[in-house]
């Protein structure tokens, strides 16, 4: 088992301009109330760079791993929905729930069927109905189906996140570990967001939303990455 030192050695350095984007934005937190191109770019700033860490291990590396493929284009979809969400009092907030719809569908294929888990599959599907019918009352117009086929969507893909995190087997491993962790946060970061936008406002909601946003998407970008890199780097020690 690869340990935790030695990625950190291996794929920090390649992470810096990622933390120091996702910093830019926690620092000028620019208003949402004067939506910008320079807002967008800000915001959409530390996914930029989350391509920019895939496309350092090369592209030799992207074309062997079609998981790690997905993953890519799943982050630029991510970029375009938070865009969109930049105006979404404009009318743009299901074109950027449209985006994320696709990102999730992206990741849930990098993520694959196997193990399947269905242990976990039942518990995210009951999360999932659960979650739909605390926000049920608050819903109408076309977010009544929206939303149900957006929590569907993101539930599978947390499913297939979660199911290859086999911790009793200990067949685990970073990878499938940061996959998990990343899920979960995305699904923390979306639920605010809804309970924000539909049913009452979250204290520090656009700190909360932001904050597990990031990590989730540093996370899942972080699983695509196999441990070719990290192998080298423990010969090296």
């Amino acid at each position: 088992m690869v340990s935790p030192v030695t990625v950190v050695k291996s794929e920090g350095p390649k992470l810096v301009p990622f933390f120091k984007a996702t910093c830019v934005y926690f620092v000028l937190w620019l208003p949402t109330s004067s939506p910008s191109w320079f807002s967008a770019l800000i915001k959409c700033l530390p996914i930029f760079c989350l391509w920019v860490f895939l496309l350092a291990h090369g592209f030799s590396f992207l074309c062997a791993r079609s998981s790690a493929r997905k993953i890519l284009a799943g982050l630029i979809f991510s970029a375009l929905g938070d865009a969109f969400l930049i105006w979404q009092e404009q009318g743009y907030f299901v074109h950027g729930l449209l985006m994320f719809a696709i990102t999730h569908i992206l990741y849930s294929s990098a993520f694959g069927m196997k193990p399947l888990n269905v242990h976990a599959g039942l518990v995210i599907t009951a999360t999932s109905s659960l979650t739909y019918l605390l926000l049920y009352p608050y819903l109408s117009g076309p977010f009544t189906y929206l939303v149900a086929v957006y929590i569907a969507l993101i539930g599978f893909m947390g499913w297939r996140a979660i199911a290859g995190l086999q911790l009793a087997n200990d067949l685990w491993t970073w990878t499938k570990l940061s996959a998990c962790l990343g899920a979960v946060l995305f699904m923390v970061s979306d639920l605010t967001i809804a309970v924000n936008k539909f049913c009452f406002p979250v204290p520090h909601s656009r700190a909360i939303i932001m904050a597990t946003y990031y990590a989730a998407q540093m996370l899942i970008a972080l699983s695509a990455v196999e441990c070719q890199d990290v192998e080298v780097a423990r010969k090296r020690t």
